[in-house]
């Protein structure tokens, strides 16, 4: 079942505030996380959703009435027990996980809400969700100068890498159709306002579902477990599906994608530009996708073991790019580090140089951190000390590092920014509003549309923390 919380006008917002509280053990972890968020609004659609299993109980703990200032505001808390084996939570809700404010950072309207469509043909070619059920995305066709212009995102997610954990994820949004939103909003790149999204907002915009776990990449299954690890099936079945919706006349195509996301947009660059004729202009976006072989605080590389995790267990180093397989093993070929020198086709890169999800889930998680000493740091950069504030001006290094041969390149781009965030470009907020991220005077809208219209190279890298005061900087309770 999914909770949404949506459509919330002057009206309802000026009748009571609603608390809910789930017990759901996520498909990440074993330790406990308090997410509370706080959700100021003047005239705003917003929409959020937890997904949990049918046996799984949703408790109403709270109505309460009270006078609102003028359009007032809504106080949502959402207690969530997160399973953090690896350390690895679900920061792509990032509807449920930040503080958000539309008032504050100048956004209105309603976003657009968008139906899912299941890909009917792709059963009979193995392409399949971890549970045997029909993978989906969501369209919404373009118009005008943008009738012939495509934009697709993948979702992100997070992954599976054990047994286990891929069993409960099949049971959720992230591993069957069964549980996923019939329709989502359209927000950031996907926007059809031409006042939230000036370089796309009349492209045809697709969302492709993520049910795989292993970043569109996997290519095995477990026939005990009953799991179905076809990511790759899955990419290649809703790219044929484009295709025959219109996107073999495509002029103009972008491939995107967040977090999980990011990582299968750098893995299938190459394959979306092979798609089309040499006429078509086509490139690739990652947004929060740049995860790095980093060591924790503890001195261990908590990601490596998890991506080794999912290599292994998915088949994935069967679809890694063998310019990489040639060269390292297949789980460091699965870091984008060691694929980005490898994409031929134009690549942009949005990342937060202190990236949200890899502080809380891969350079301090709970489990690299037994006494706690970060406890309070990870969810909020405010609480860091100097030794910890240190530590992650080491990883910034470490990234700008990586990206030293990637930037040399005129064909790429890059929006560095060093903000404490995830996945910025699917959020209104931070992609185009008045007071959105910026480095120097463009923000990522702007960086993104002028390098893929060529009007202009960008290399956008910010200083260190803490010169930028346009982050929207995400903060956990």
């Amino acid at each position: 079942m999914s909770v949404w919380l949506h459509s919330m006008t002057k009206s309802s917002l000026s009748k009571r505030n609603l608390w809910f509280k789930t017990r759901d053990r996520h498909f990440f972890g074993h330790c406990i996380s308090l997410a509370t968020v706080t959700v100021t609004t003047r005239h705003c659609s917003f929409s959020l959703s937890l997904s949990l299993s049918p046996a799984q109980k949703v408790r109403i703990v709270g109505f309460r009435q009270r006078k609102m200032k003028p359009f007032g505001s809504v106080m949502f808390m959402a207690l969530m027990f997160m399973n953090w084996a690896n350390g690895y939570e679900d920061l792509n809700m990032t509807g449920l996980l930040y503080n958000y404010s539309d008032a504050k950072y100048g956004i209105s309207g309603r976003p657009l809400m968008v139906g899912l469509t299941l890909i009917y043909g792709a059963a009979a070619k193995g392409a399949v969700c971890l549970d045997g059920s029909l993978p989906g995305y969501h369209l919404h066709r373009g118009y005008g100068s943008g009738a012939n212009s495509w934009l697709i995102q993948l979702e992100g997610g997070g992954w599976c890498d054990t047994i286990r954990d891929c069993v409960y994820r099949k049971k959720t949004r992230r591993g069957s159709s069964t549980y996923m939103e019939r329709q989502i909003p359209f927000t950031g790149i996907l926007s059809d306002k031409a006042a939230e999204n000036p370089d796309f907002f009349n492209w045809n915009r697709v969302k492709i579902r993520y049910c795989d776990g292993a970043s569109f990449s996997g290519d095995s299954q477990n026939q005990a477990a009953q799991l179905y690890f076809r990511g790759q099936r899955i990419w290649s079945a809703a790219m044929e599906e484009l295709m025959s919706e219109g996107m073999h006349y495509a002029n103009q195509a972008l491939l995107s994608g967040c977090s999980a996301g990011g990582v299968a947009s750098i893995l299938h660059c190459d394959e979306f530009r092979n798609l089309f004729s040499s006429n078509t202009r086509v490139k690739c976006l990652s947004d929060g996708g740049m995860f790095l072989d980093a060591m924790d605080v503890s001195g261990r590389r908590t990601l490596r073991r998890m991506f080794r995790g999912v290599v292994n267990l998915q088949g994935v180093q069967k679809n890694l790019p063998w310019s990489c397989t040639d060269r390292l093993n297949p789980t460091l070929c699965f870091f984008p580090q060691h694929l980005i020198g490898t994409v031929r086709t134009p690549l942009f890169l949005v990342n937060a140089a202190y990236d949200t999800w890899q502080v809380l889930a891969s350079l301090a998680p709970p489990s690299a951190d037994p006494r706690g000493y970060w406890s309070q740091c990870r969810k909020n950069h405010a609480y860091c000390t100097a030794p910890q504030i240190n530590f992650l001006q080491d990883f910034r290094y470490q990234m700008l590092r990586a990206l030293t041969s990637f930037s040399r390149s005129s064909k790429n781009g890059l929006f560095v920014n060093s903000c404490f965030s995830h996945c910025q470009t699917e959020r209104q907020d931070t992609w185009f509003a008045p007071k959105s991220p910026h480095i120097g005077n463009k923000g990522i809208a702007e960086s993104v549309g002028n390098w893929y219209f060529n009007r202009g190279g960008v290399k956008a890298i910010d200083c260190p923390y803490p010169c930028d005061n346009t982050c929207h900087n995400l903060v956990f309770r």
